[in-house]
């Protein structure tokens, strides 16, 4: 069975970074859930741990989020909408027919957003484009695990991928123009 996202946007109290000022902001979240009942009730139990107890919580908005999957990565702070236009051959039309899906993938910033997603989708046996991404507002993501015998090593790994710090990445100018030489002589 395939997990069903739902966005859930949740308001409440937060400290904002820069100013340390208690604000109420909006946020959107994904849960993986059966139901809306059930995705109210997550997101409920999930936010319960990011404030205070004298704070409340409302949700303002649940709907299904169009996410095929999810994938967090190791080192990686935001989340990158990726779509996805599978490529098939109609036999009887002759044309070419796009199907998009749409991909959920954790990243810093958009190059490796796209890289992150061709790492993704390199088993596919199919063509495939990736024709846009783009920075979701999603603050943070809750996969159901039902409790069963190896979903607790899953959802650890799943929550440790996700809570992961971002390594920054020296640019070495040398190997940079390597490259750039290499692709030229191809051409």
């Amino acid at each position: 069975m395939s997990a069903i996202w739902y966005e859930c946007k949740v308001k409440y109290r937060k400290i904002d970074e820069n100013s340390g000022v208690q604000k109420v902001t909006t946020e959107p979240y994904l849960v993986d859930a059966i139901s809306y009942t059930e995705a109210e009730s997550r997101i409920t139990e999930e936010m319960a741990s990011y404030i205070s107890d004298s704070d409340e919580i409302k949700i303002t908005n649940i709907k299904v989020a169009n996410y095929a999957e999810i994938h967090p990565f190791e080192n990686s702070d935001r989340w990158f909408k990726s779509k996805v236009a599978l490529i098939a051959f109609d036999e009887e039309s002759g044309k070419e027919r796009k199907t998009n899906m749409y991909l959920l993938v954790q990243a810093n910033d958009v190059k490796e957003a796209y890289d992150n997603t061709i790492s993704v989708m390199q088993d596919t046996m199919g063509e495939y484009t990736i024709p846009a991404i783009a920075e979701s507002p999603v603050r943070d993501v809750f996969p159901y695990f039902s409790g069963e015998e190896g979903d607790k090593e899953r959802l650890d790994r799943f929550n440790a991928i996700k809570a992961s710090v971002p390594e920054k990445k020296e640019f070495n100018d040398a190997l940079e123009m390597k490259d750039v030489l290499e692709e030229a002589e191809t051409n």
